[in-house]
């Protein structure tokens, strides 16, 4: 692939940043022939860059990889509540989406962007450590502690390390369909979709061991998907009362048990579209919404767009 044709991505390494974060995006989007990205790692100036636990970073590319960017991610660093952004770090952040492109911070890299005035009356989140630091710093950001990212367009915002991936496979959902979506997710061993409302932090005074058998009657749910999959049966298959499935499932996924299973529905019907050439009826049958218009209907509340359209846009890959 042309470099032209590449997606330009930058991973903005401030003072004190945290090694998960740095290296969450820049193994994401890796250039690689399944990956039609190109991604620079860079800070305020090139060099060395102090980092958090120990760790430094050696960067080639100054701020001006933010004005080749499409996308632009800011990992976590130490002590945001302290430590304000360089001037010349937020005026770069600021022109990059002035211009055009996709901001996107991990953890505390939410400090950063509220920094420029960008986060000023969207929904954000960060790290459950510093929610509350975020909104009483920056109190015109509407701060959200229960969700695992925030997708507002342009700018998106995710909690801890972990829930940056999560964040990047959505982007990577929003960029190329739901199929190398999955692909990068089974590459890097990692669930291939958890709800952004999914809570990041739920304390229980007694843990319940039942997270494994939660996570197998969700890998069962996929492969019955064109089946009748009701609260009851899928409580079956966990071994508990339909209210414990139910209240469980929620602070796992972010989802009721319907709801789940309606979105992996549409997301098979995704797949199908981009991978397939199987009519739109068919697909419907196959995922277990039974009809055409009930894909379409599903798929438009959902998705925002119509089978036909998505097909259009996906399939093949790039």
């Amino acid at each position: 692939m042309s470099e032209d044709a590449l997606r330009r991505v930058a991973v903005l390494v401030l003072p004190g940043a945290k090694p998960l974060d740095v290296g969450i995006p820049a193994q994401v989007f890796s250039t690689r022939a399944s990956m039609p990205y190109e991604v620079r790692v860079c800070g305020a100036a090139p060099g060395l860059v102090s980092g958090g636990d120990g760790l430094s970073y050696h960067v080639a590319d100054g701020l001006e990889a933010l004005d080749w960017a499409e996308t632009v991610f800011v990992p976590g660093y130490r002590h945001p509540d302290r430590e304000a952004p360089a001037s010349d770090v937020v005026d770069a952040l600021r022109a990059a989406h002035a211009r055009g492109a996709r901001l996107a911070a991990i953890s505390t890299g939410a400090f950063a962007l509220a920094a420029t005035g960008l986060l000023d009356g969207k929904r954000a989140t960060t790290h459950w450590h510093y929610t509350q630091a975020l909104a009483a710093q920056y109190p015109l950001v509407r701060v959200d502690e229960n969700v695992l990212f925030v997708d507002e367009g342009s700018v998106l915002t995710s909690a801890g390390a972990a829930s940056g991936l999560d964040l990047c496979l959505h982007i990577l959902r929003r960029d190329l369909g739901v199929a190398a979506s999955n692909h990068t997710a089974r590459r890097l061993v990692a669930a291939p979709y958890r709800s952004g409302g999914q809570a990041q932090y739920v304390p229980r005074s007694v843990p319940e061991a039942l997270g494994e058998r939660f996570a197998a009657v969700r890998e069962w749910a996929l492969a019955h998907l064109a089946e009748p999959l009701t609260l009851e049966v899928l409580a079956r298959q966990a071994a508990v009362s339909p209210r414990t499935f139910s209240r469980r499932f929620v602070d796992d996924t972010g989802y009721t048990p319907m709801q789940w299973v309606l979105r992996a529905r549409v997301d098979l019907a995704r797949e199908l579209l981009e991978r397939s050439e199987h009519s739109i009826e068919q697909i419907a049958t196959d995922v277990g919404l039974g009809t055409s218009a009930n894909l379409r209907l599903h798929f438009h509340t959902i998705l925002g767009t119509s089978p036909s359209d998505y097909r259009r846009t996906f399939a093949h890959g790039e």
